[in-house]
């Protein structure tokens, strides 16, 4: 049981792998809920380009720097005290990509526990989300889904690295509905960008988690 403050706020976080779909899924429910919208600062991040080109060398840079910079935008947006939609959570970083980096020897021992005890301090800082939505899909559609964006630097993620990812998805969202109620979405078969009758099932569903605790949510224009 931790003993830091943390401050009740409302959010509704995406997760997912790689290229399943999350911005896209992130950027409508915010422009039809009118929420604010975190994006994932993957573009941002320095040590993209040099990880997937050494994932050895760079693991434990990348990593970190996306922690920090999710940490730091969360702690904003809990002082704003508004709802708001996040692309990608913290607990992304240490339950899964940071564990397959591990497990696959692209981070030392020394780096993980160092990087795993950090990261555990952050999370106890911070309110779980309101509500979790899960997208899911073959790690054979991620890959053209991936190819489809035509991110350079992704062009040789490796099918292994997926599936090793999406099994660290499948251990870690169950334990993740310990701390808030989690919605999975096959996006297998999906159409993107995600259509009003996909959007509205999940709107419906963060009205309901949001409505209990008191908070408004401006009505969804049809």
């Amino acid at each position: 049981m931790t003993h830091h403050h943390i401050p009740e706020i409302f959010f509704v976080s995406i997760c997912g792998n790689i290229g399943v779909g999350k911005s896209l899924f992130a950027e409508r429910l915010g422009r039809l809920m009118g929420l604010e919208v975190y994006y994932e600062p993957v573009m941002q991040n320095p040590y993209l380009e040099p990880f997937y080109a050494d994932m050895q060398r760079w693991a434990f840079h990348l990593q970190i720097y996306f922690l920090a910079e999710r940490f730091k935008v969360q702690k904003r947006m809990n002082r704003l005290g508004q709802p708001f939609i996040q692309d990608r959570t913290i607990y992304e970083d240490g339950e899964v990509f940071a564990r397959v980096l591990h497990e696959r020897g692209e981070m030392d021992h020394r780096d993980f526990d160092a990087y795993i005890a950090l990261f555990r301090e952050m999370v106890d800082y911070l309110a779980p989300p309101g509500l979790l939505i899960y997208l899911k899909a073959s790690p054979e559609t991620l890959r053209r889904r991936i190819a489809t964006r035509g991110r350079s630097c992704e062009a040789g993620i490796e099918m292994a690295y997926l599936e090793q990812l999406e099994s660290a998805y499948r251990d870690w969202v169950p334990r993740m509905k310990a701390r808030c109620p989690v919605v999975e979405i096959d996006t297998e078969d999906m159409r993107y960008p995600p259509g009003r009758r996909v959007l509205d099932g999940i709107i419906r569903r963060i009205y309901e988690e949001a409505h209990p605790r008191g908070v408004e949510l401006a009505p969804t224009p049809h």
